[in-house]
């Protein structure tokens, strides 16, 4: 009872001094009305149309904070109608008081070109200039634009030095993208012990792409044990916050049993949730699926359709598939000309079954004039990676009987067929790493 008597005594205070025109008062006001003090016994209830009111009018007199806030409020429409302009005018008259949270939000603003044109330069100036007073947030934003060389040259150990500095502050985006940095050796040598601590750090505070991260480091057993239960238990966190890398590969740890018991059904239910999110590996994985006819009735024309959505985000997994639809003429007409076009997109990513297929039109003239020069350096490109039918083909196209080379790739053959044998068929092409992939964004 005290502590709501005191709350309203110190409203009826505020109120007093902010409609006598004090700046501080009328941004504790426009506060309390926001919501954000709703662990202090506010004394008003929640209204945004009154938070503005307050906070404009501090705003007006040049209060930093007020000005900040506001245009954050325009920025999101929320109490007022959404208006990037509004938001961007109050931003900069806060950033040039050197409010580090406003002159993040400008920089933001600048990044993305809402309310200004898009402008990097500007991005990175604005995000410096809030980094260089310790805002973690921005010392992330400026680690990333190094990272991506977007408005300064690319350099990854100054990317190292601003995700570090927010890292270390607790910063869960920058854990996780120094966490990423750790692992791909960029910036820092390569480090999985180190990419595993900072991705737990911001896994614990709920960052889903870590969580998703995480996971996928715990079913390959990079910088930790190998250990599918624990694996899934983070790709089931990642998924269950809607992230599509998280729902990917816990559908891709269903598909094949692990850590779980296998769940074709379920595995389709991921897959799709990540497909409608655009994830490559869930759409291509998804159309195996319905090619396969596991979790879900086998129709070839949704199989297609879920190859084409990642072949045409480049997924050379998705391309090659498109390829081998057209070319069978399984959930579309038959056309070789379309079969060599995606075939040819997955071999020029370095895919060895579309190189190795790619060859095959060639040599047999399917959908492009025949042509034993280009059969011959594409078995050759799929023979390289270990492609058995690749290196048969190779040797029945262009090496002479007994050759030392043609003694070579038959031994060769012999051991990709005997590994073969001894890991099985792999239903699902899928990248598990692509977790980490991906993390550093804007």
């Amino acid at each position: 009872m005290k502590t709501a008597e005191n709350s309203k005594r110190f409203i009826r205070w505020y109120r007093a001094a902010a409609e006598q025109g004090d700046a501080f008062s009328q941004v504790m006001l426009g506060y309390m009305y926001t919501g954000v003090l709703e662990n202090t016994g506010k004394g008003v209830p929640e209204n945004d149309e009154e938070a503005v009111r307050w906070l404009r009018a501090a705003a007006e007199q040049g209060h930093a904070l007020a000005q900040a806030n506001l245009g954050g409020i325009y920025a999101t429409g929320k109490g007022v109608p959404e208006n990037d302009e509004e938001a961007v005018r109050g931003l900069r008259l806060a950033a040039e008081w050197g409010s580090p949270p406003a002159q993040n939000r400008l920089g933001e603003m600048y990044a993305t070109g809402k309310g200004v044109p898009e402008n990097d330069e500007e991005a990175v100036r604005w995000f410096r200039a809030a980094a260089e007073q310790g805002h973690a947030p921005a010392q992330n934003l400026l680690g990333v634009m190094y990272h991506d060389g977007i408005g300064v040259p690319e350099n990854h150990e100054e990317a190292v030095r601003w995700l570090r500095a927010a890292a270390e502050q607790g910063n869960a985006d920058a854990q996780a993208n120094l966490g990423a940095m750790y692992h791909e050796g960029e910036g820092v040598p390569e480090n999985h012990d180190e990419a595993v601590r900072w991705f737990r750090a911001a896994a614990e505070q709920g960052h889903a792409p870590a969580q998703a991260g995480l996971g996928g480091i715990y079913a390959t057993g990079k910088g930790v044990p190998e250990n599918d239960e624990e694996a899934v238990r983070w790709l089931r966190a990642a998924a269950e916050q809607g992230n599509p890398e998280g729902q990917f590969f816990l559908g891709y740890m269903y598909a094949e049993g692990k850590g779980v018991p296998e769940n074709d059904a379920e595995a389709v239910r991921l897959f799709r949730a990540a497909a409608e999110q655009g994830h490559a590996d869930g759409q291509f994985n998804l159309g195996v699926m319905y090619h396969d006819g596991e979790g879900v009735p086998e129709n070839d024309a949704e199989a297609v359709r879920w190859f084409r959505a990642a072949a045409e985000q480049g997924n050379p997994d998705g391309q090659f598939s498109l390829g081998y639809m057209y070319a069978e003429g399984k959930g579309v007409p038959e056309n070789d000309e379309e079969a060599v076009r995606w075939f040819r997109a997955a071999a020029e990513q370095g895919h060895a079954d579309g190189q190795f297929n790619l060859g095959v039109m060639y040599a047999t003239g399917q959908g492009i004039p025949e042509n034993d020069e280009e059969a011959v350096r594409w078995f050759r490109a799929a023979a390289e990676q270990g492609h058995a039918d690749g290196q048969l083909n190779l040797q029945t196209k262009r090496f002479p009987e007994n050759d030392a080379d043609t003694v070579a790739i038959e031994e060769n053959v012999h051991k990709e067929e005997q590994e073969m044998k001894n890991r099985g068929e792999t239903r699902l092409l899928g990248r598990l790493w692509g977790a980490v992939a991906g993390l550093l964004a804007r």
